[in-house]
């Protein structure tokens, strides 16, 4: 009871000292403030990107692997550049018997064009795909259809659009139908994809795909690159699958056991995974300037909380002189370092929030700044630790004066 007593008395001459010397307390604070406020900007930022890209990788589910061409750095400085063909797609096609779907698209980097409707034109990337390309990537018509094996077959002119073009080309609200152009050739619009978003400022909705043979056309067949996209049926062996594509890849380029692939199988888990050790890099590179900056505003706690010792001399002589014990007057100051951090703690968790969310306002495309509960839970708990550690001492300091000595203190 006596230490509830002298706790409660502490905690209230603490913020009345607090209260007092309103100026000095935030320039204490401010190293914390300035520490907790960078970490929470940066986790908002990251965990808002962390769930919109985990988000946009589940949409393509965790069984989606995806086969394209690799060139090794030392190839490259030779001028040599790895392609993946049609026919590597029809060896796949016809071996790999665990496979649900399977795919074959000509990558929209290897082709770009100006596209036109009336007198409204702007720039988008162009893809070939085949009919099993909407199953495998998951791509699914807002308004009209998707590519079939006939428009493929056949060559048609036609075009499954992104949902940005709708608005840059000014097209009508249902444009399935309507041509345009594309580098002076026609083409008729038979579906809209779902709207999907900006990503790190791209549109993801600007495209178009075209039937793979139509893209290999205008392309032309010695520029033609093919990425190749499969999904196992369930229950299936993921593991075995790449063996099976590895060893008939590499028999059929006639490759020996020393030499590298000349490919390179990506899935959506394998993406995942890449993600999240560059998104641990920069949390930890994060973490350890935050860890200065925090070190720093502790040190700053202790030093003004040193000073505020010296300057209340004569005020904690009179305190002792009325019977306050060294417990009061530690818990007093031990108290005031401990608001003190949280106080600063508090401040830059608002401050940091604010600053992320600010960003995602300002910058195109970037997903809205998210502060997990184990981030605030660890800036509020780290602010009072420091409190304690850093004000322990000038507490000490204070409980330890002689009454007699401090009130003759000038």
């Amino acid at each position: 009871m006596h230490f509830l007593h002298a706790l409660i008395e502490g905690s209230r001459a603490a913020f009345l000292s607090i209260r007092a010397h309103g100026l000095r307390s935030f320039l204490t604070t401010l190293g914390i403030i300035i520490g907790v406020a960078s970490v929470i900007t940066v986790v908002a930022i990251m965990n808002g990107l962390s769930s919109n890209i985990r988000g946009q990788l589940d949409d393509l589910g965790s069984d989606m692997v995806t086969i394209r061409a690799y060139t090794t750095p030392d190839q490259e400085l030779l001028g040599f550049r790895n392609k993946l063909s049609d026919s590597d797609f029809r060896l796949l096609q016809s071996k790999l018997g665990q496979v649900e779907q399977i795919s074959r698209m000509m990558p929209a980097f290897s082709l770009g064009l100006s596209v036109s409707y009336g007198r409204s034109s702007t720039q988008t990337q162009l893809l070939g795909a085949d009919s099993a390309y909407q199953n495998v990537v998951r791509i699914y018509p807002q308004q009209g259809r998707f590519l079939t094996a006939q428009d493929d077959l056949k060559r048609r002119r036609v075009a499954f659009i992104g949902h940005s073009l709708i608005q840059k080309l000014q097209l009508p609200a249902n444009p399935v139908g309507h041509y345009i152009s594309l580098s002076g050739d026609w083409f008729r619009i038979i579906g809209v994809a779902e709207k999907r978003g900006s990503l790190f400022g791209f549109d993801q909705d600007n495209y178009i795909i075209t039937p793979f043979s139509t893209a290999t056309a205008i392309n032309g067949p010695d520029n033609l690159q093919v990425e190749i996209s499969y999904r196992p049926k369930p229950g299936a062996d993921a593991a075995q699958i790449e063996r099976q594509v590895r060893s008939l890849l590499r028999a059929k380029a006639g490759l020996s056991a020393s030499e590298p692939d000349h490919f390179e199988l990506v899935s959506s888990e394998k993406t995942k995974a890449q993600f999240d050790k560059v998104l641990d890099s920069v949390t930890w590179v994060a973490a350890g300037v935050v860890g200065i900056s925090l070190l720093v505003g502790g040190i700053g706690v202790m030093n003004i909380m040193l000073v505020s010792v010296t300057e209340r001399t004569k005020e904690i002589g009179i305190v002792k002189a009325l019977g306050a014990t060294p417990q009061f007057i530690l818990l007093q100051f031990l108290v005031e370092a401990i608001v003190l951090s949280l106080f600063g703690g508090l401040i830059g968790l608002i401050l940091g929030y604010g600053f992320a969310a600010l960003m995602s306002l300002l910058m195109p495309g970037m997903p809205d700044a998210l502060v997990p509960l184990w981030a605030v839970v660890l800036a509020i708990g780290f602010t009072s630790v420091i409190g304690i550690v850093f004000g322990l001492a000038p507490a000490i300091k204070a409980s330890r004066l002689n009454p007699i000595d401090a009130l003759r203190f000038e």
